[in-house]
């Protein structure tokens, strides 16, 4: 079937994403031809804008666009506590708790030794250069819960013992609202081993 070879290439560039197969770009490609004009050029200047203007920060590796980020910036953070993160939507997503009041050091990945991803690939220099003002406490290590996130955690755990600090990893278990019959077993372990005095 000929299509417009406009709309091919935007279907095309939709596919780039991750989770977009064709049928998906085509929707979307389609999608865009309803839009008003204005839409589609304050969307494609959106785009434009976060390759431009974003950077991370020099400090904890947030995606921003000023140097330090907010995060950074604000007085009212608890200095004394890093939550070490994988990427930008880890932070996100605790951010959204409201719970933390801490800093965050985002590593940028996790060990993974079969996509070729060794300590070396992390900004793991960075949070140990962070790490030797005498400020900082403890440190949260919020990796995920899969092999490579356990991978980080203990190899920054080991790495992190000399500086004294309290090291603590969050706890991992059963989601609210879910049974323990569909539980596996690494999920039920993690859970128990969390687990608190009420």
């Amino acid at each position: 079937m000929y299509l417009p070879e406009p709309l091919t290439k935007l279907m095309e560039s939709f596919m780039r994403l991750p989770g977009i197969g064709p049928k998906t770009a085509q929707r979307l490609a389609f999608y865009t031809l309803k839009m008003e004009e204005d839409d589609v050029i304050d969307f494609a200047k959106a785009l434009v804008r976060v390759k431009r203007d974003l950077h991370t920060c020099s400090i904890c590796g947030n995606i921003t666009d000023q140097d330090p980020c907010y995060i950074c910036q604000d007085k009212k953070r608890d200095r004394s506590v890093i939550c070490v993160v994988q990427d930008t939507r880890d932070l996100m997503a605790m951010e959204r708790t409201r719970e933390y009041n801490g800093l965050y050091h985002v590593l940028n990945g996790a060990i993974s030794p079969i996509e070729g991803i060794g300590p070396e690939q992390l900004r793991i220099p960075d949070l140990l250069q962070r790490l030797s003002n005498d400020q900082v406490q403890e440190l949260i290590l919020a990796t995920n819960p899969n092999i490579e996130g356990e991978a980080t955690a203990m190899y920054l755990s080991k790495l992190i013992r000399p500086f004294g600090l309290k090291v603590t990893r969050i706890a991992h278990g059963l989601p609210v609202g879910g049974d323990l019959e569909y539980a596996d077993e690494v999920t039920l372990t993690k859970a128990l081993e969390g687990r608190r005095e009420l």
